[in-house]
């Protein structure tokens, strides 16, 4: 896989070029709809938006939220002493000073499991709550977005599935459910300008450039305006209307992270984690109800330690900081993190040539942090064995954590998930996949 750091500036041509593609599909008329929603939880829901931060490529276990130093330098490397946190008998990494102080308001899973390696499927098996077969399952957020979207009396400009910055794998995120209910991808790096001042070219077209461009565009529209108002170019107009709005109307100024303190954009961290996340807590603000932080680079087959030694710090000052900001705005308790990726990595370092200090990917055992949004702080879930490889207790599945999201959000997992497919199938369910593994399922301890 590609795991190139992402440089591009976020300019209005290209959010414009990215926004058209995503208003046009979602405003072309569906072949049926589907009466009524999901049905709703029996639990009383806590939560309104959900920020996942993917750890794509699969963070080490060992070296974050489960640190094993008695198992020797062969399993912890360097990174033999683990600090407290602010809650009694939880250890983290050394490298998360930060979040140390915040893990009354986070809970950790130590025994996520799946047992899959290859990346793709993993990523499949993670972000569905299912095992891979014949019919392709949407993702969580595109579950969200479906039940908690559009079709459920969401009305903002902002589409309700964000993806901050890149989409996160070479699988489908809808899958059955169509491209109605993808992702919008913003594209850029936050941690550059976004926008610059009015009246200077931007790749070589000013904004009063781009109004004149449209206005001539539509002026010359002949067929366009002859058409009905329900004819599918008239909903492409509305798409394209909806996309102007988030890069040359009020809307498009939210993408604008100049208007922050610039002492919380330097608590975030100037790069372009710690600025998703901040775009994260605005997007939240607006409503939003989910969205995900596309975090790359955690792939470590080589020279694992020196890449902690990079990316845990930039990674615990935008968490931290995200789980302070929410509670400051008095959001924490309606947003949803969690915070993981597709698989954990080999306990065991691979000191071999050529690795040279690697780990490779390790499915049958990981850890997940939750937080917000109805979850419980302070609180760990499960265990692994001394030596982190498998798990010793509580087993815990993609399936159960999302079924659990799910009632948080005020859905019933088990209620059957509507689609224009006219598909059987259900949200959530228990028995969703023959994994081989008996869990006790939900996660109603920490909810």
């Amino acid at each position: 896989m590609n795991y190139r750091n992402n440089s591009i500036e976020w300019t209005r041509r290209q959010v414009l070029r990215t926004s058209l593609m995503a208003a046009g599909a979602a405003a072309l008329p569906q072949s049926r709809l589907w009466a009524g929603d999901a049905t709703p939880s029996k639990r009383i829901a806590t939560a309104k938006s959900i920020i996942q931060i993917w750890m794509w490529g699969g963070p080490p276990h060992l070296d974050t939220f489960d640190p094993k130093p008695e198992a020797g330098a062969a399993y912890c490397g360097p990174l033999s002493n683990p600090i407290s946190t602010n809650v009694d008998g939880i250890r983290i990494c050394e490298l998360l000073p930060q979040l140390a102080t915040q893990a009354d308001k986070y809970t950790l899973i130590r025994s996520m499991t799946h047992g899959n390696n290859g990346h793709e499927t993993a990523a499949y098996i993670t972000q569905t709550g299912r095992q891979p077969g014949n019919l392709v399952y949407p993702t969580l957020g595109a579950i969200i977005s479906r039940c908690r979207g559009y079709d459920s009396g969401y009305t903002s400009d902002v589409p309700p599935y964000i993806v901050l910055t890149e989409p996160q794998g070479r699988f489908s995120e809808a899958g059955f459910l169509g491209p109605k209910y993808k992702p919008f991808a913003t594209g850029g790096n936050p941690a550059l300008p976004i926008f610059a001042v009015e009246g200077i070219a931007i790749e070589g077209v000013t904004p009063e450039r781009m109004v004149s461009r449209r206005e001539l565009l539509h002026g010359i529209d002949l067929l366009g305006k002859s058409l009905p108002e329900e004819s599918a170019f008239r909903k492409m107009d509305q798409g394209e209307e909806k996309a102007y709005q988030l890069t040359l109307g009020d809307t498009g100024k939210l993408f604008d992270l100049n208007t922050e303190d610039n002492a919380l954009r330097d608590r975030y961290g100037r790069n372009t984690f710690g600025q998703s996340c901040l775009m994260a807590r605005r997007l939240v603000e607006k409503g939003v109800p989910y969205i995900t932080i596309n975090y790359k680079g955690w792939d470590t087959h080589k020279q694992n330690f020196e890449a902690m030694r990079r990316k845990l710090p930039e990674f615990d000052s935008g968490l931290a900081t995200l789980i302070q900001d929410l509670q400051e705005h008095g959001l924490l308790g309606s947003t949803i993190i969690w915070c993981g990726g597709e698989f954990g990595r080999t306990p065991k370092v691979l000191m071999e040539s050529p690795w040279n200090g690697g780990r490779g990917h390790w499915g049958s055992c990981f850890s997940t942090l939750v937080a917000g949004g109805g979850f419980k702080g302070g609180m760990v879930v499960g265990e692994s064995d001394p030596k982190g490889e498998k798990v010793q207790s509580r087993p815990v599945l993609p399936q159960d954590l999302h079924g659990s999201i799910c009632e948080l959000m005020g859905l019933d997992p088990d209620s059957p998930l509507p689609n224009t497919q006219g598909i059987d199938a259900k949200i959530m369910p228990l028995d969703a996949a023959d994994w081989g593994i008996k869990t006790p399922g939900r996660l109603h301890e920490i909810m």
